[in-house]
């Protein structure tokens, strides 16, 4: 009687498909590796340029030493400066580097589109008149664009003339002269509003955006 040969371990039999998921599983890795290039992830967007919007500067010269009634006036002035720069800056994008000057020959107070501002009386010291010698400063009645664009006694830009619509109403028009404009030209302190004074700040924006 022949002897029966065992059978061979179940772990040999096995082996082959035990060999090929080792060999897949390499693969794998090796796919994975830095050796082998990979699709990069999408790069990110890189960053827009921020552009800040202009803003509007002022400076007041003072005398070294000043007199009782150079100081009362500095502090006037900066109190109305201030309060019509903030509110300009507030409002819109307009940029201006203006310097501020006490002036006891100027009758009242003048602007001058170089940047300059003059303050003489006292009664002219206040956010309305300096609201409305920023706006000489930046073009209004003071600059070629202005020259073109109130030819006639009627603002003629398309902007600043669709603002004052709206404020208004449809048959509203800004009226021009003499190097001012009304409506919220501030021409006057009995014309001052917090109204008035921001429809005054938009109203100088639209006109720069007509062309001024």
């Amino acid at each position: 009687m022949s002897r029966r040969q065992a059978p061979e371990p179940a772990e040999r039999t096995a082996l082959p498909w035990r060999n090929k998921a080792v060999v897949a599983a390499l693969a794998a890795a090796l796919l994975a590796g830095p050796g082998v290039a990979q699709a990069a992830p999408p790069a990110a967007p890189a960053p827009q340029e921020q552009v800040a919007a202009a803003s509007i500067t002022w400076t007041l010269e003072r005398a070294s030493n000043p007199t009782q009634d150079q100081q009362t006036a500095y502090n006037l002035i900066t109190s109305a400066m201030n309060a019509a720069v903030v509110r300009y800056n507030n409002l819109s994008d307009l940029g201006k580097n203006i310097t501020v000057r006490y002036d006891p020959g100027v009758p009242t107070a003048d602007g001058n589109i170089n940047g300059t501002i003059r303050f003489g009386n006292r009664s002219y010291m206040t956010e309305r008149t300096a609201l409305h010698e920023i706006a000489h400063t930046i073009g209004v009645g003071t600059s070629s664009g202005w020259s073109s664009l109130a030819a006639g006694g009627t603002w003629r830009g398309a902007q600043a003339t669709a603002l004052v619509k709206q404020f208004d109403g449809s048959n509203a028009t800004l009226s021009t002269g003499g190097g001012h404009f009304w409506p919220y030209g501030l021409n006057y302190e009995n014309e001052f509003s917090n109204t008035a004074a921001d429809r005054h700040v938009r109203i100088v924006a639209a006109m720069v955006r007509d062309g001024m």
